[in-house]
């Protein structure tokens, strides 16, 4: 989701990047060295089908990122994720020309460096099995070939947990 132009004065308005379903691959790892709340996440979120630009060119976001990662169990099945980090937003944008030489190019990419922030709940449906409703905040540097470079994502994850149950619990005290 990002906001629309809120006038029509200028003879080119770049789209908003908006709309699209995103698959979002991504890994956690918490607890590393005694920090049972802190770790690192990894991810790259991308549009599964090209959008149209302006109805002539056709164009995929990819959004990858790295995040410290707070990670704070609410109850026993109910656990709340905090991420932020930087990253790197990339759109290929598809050429309408064919190539159909070795070594010949159809698409371009435009690259830009990226702030994150994003939050969701956690909870756990069964066994190690997990599913996380969640809100992603990018801050995109230079975003020009859209008309802002401010993005939200908002969707659900559906994850599995490698450590043990009992390893996840709070220490006794």
């Amino acid at each position: 989701m990002s906001s629309k132009p809120t006038s029509a004065l200028l003879n080119f308005q770049p789209p908003p990047e908006k709309s699209g379903a995103y698959l979002n691959v991504g890994v956690d790892l918490v607890g590393l060295r005694h920090r049972r709340h802190l770790g690192l996440n990894l991810e790259t979120a991308f549009r599964i089908h090209q959008a149209n630009y302006d109805g002539y060119e056709k164009y995929r976001p990819i959004l990858t990122d790295v995040n410290a990662l707070f990670q704070h169990g609410l109850s026993e099945r109910i656990g709340l994720d905090l991420l932020g980090g930087v990253g790197v937003a990339s759109t290929r944008f598809n050429l309408a020309a064919s190539c159909n030489i070795p070594g010949c190019i159809n698409y371009t990419n435009s690259n830009h460096f990226m702030e994150h922030v994003g939050a969701g709940v956690r909870y756990s449906v069964w066994n190690n099995l997990f599913i996380r409703p969640e809100i992603h905040y990018y801050h995109i540097q230079n975003n020009v070939e859209f008309h802002s470079g401010n993005v939200f994502r908002v969707g659900v994850s559906l994850g599995y947990n490698f450590r043990p149950k009992e390893t996840r619990k709070s220490p006794a005290k």
